[in-house]
């Protein structure tokens, strides 16, 4: 099975090093874009492309194209339609149709939230020590009792709110 495996990685990686020497010139796949001219782009706020979406006429669409340049009311709407699809990609409704998107994006937001969760419940399980003895109630009151038995801020801090002749806090 290890064998197969192996003889199947090879298999893989010597046809991909073949599709990558076509694609290097030595066969012509590959063809450069120029980005200095324009390009086509569908996009709602430009109704009108500086380039036709099909760039390479077939017979049949040069035809149509001649048949164009005639009245327009001898054209079927298959026809008008077609000539349609040569100069444009997609209609408005077509851009405008709502996409999945949004359920990807919340997943992988709903996933990194859910491994930071994770990381912090290890954190405060496994790198954090106990809470300290100064958090307990019974450090907190004696602590209070301390502070009011040295009269701290007795102009407006905590002394200020304690009645000292009936021992409890002023109302």
């Amino acid at each position: 099975m290890l064998a197969s495996r192996a003889f199947s990685l090879i298999g893989k990686r010597a046809i991909s090093t073949s599709i990558c020497l076509r694609a290097h010139g030595h066969a012509g796949v590959v063809k450069a874009e120029d980005f200095s001219l324009p390009a086509y782009v569908d996009r709602r706020d430009v109704p009108l492309p500086e380039v036709a979406f099909v760039k390479d006429l077939s017979a049949q669409q040069k035809a149509l194209k001649e048949k164009e340049k005639a009245s327009w009311t001898a054209l079927s709407v298959d026809e008008k339609v077609e000539l349609y699809r040569i100069k444009f990609n997609e209609t408005y409704a077509e851009m405008n149709r709502g996409s999945n998107e949004w359920k990807t994006v919340l997943g992988g937001v709903l996933f990194f939230l859910g491994v930071t969760g994770l990381i912090l419940i290890w954190q405060k399980h496994y790198m954090y020590g106990p809470i300290p003895h100064t958090f307990s109630d019974e450090w907190l009151s004696t602590q209070t009792k301390r502070m009011l038995d040295m009269r701290m801020n007795p102009v407006e801090g905590i002394s200020s709110q304690w009645d000292f002749e009936k021992n409890e806090w002023k109302k």
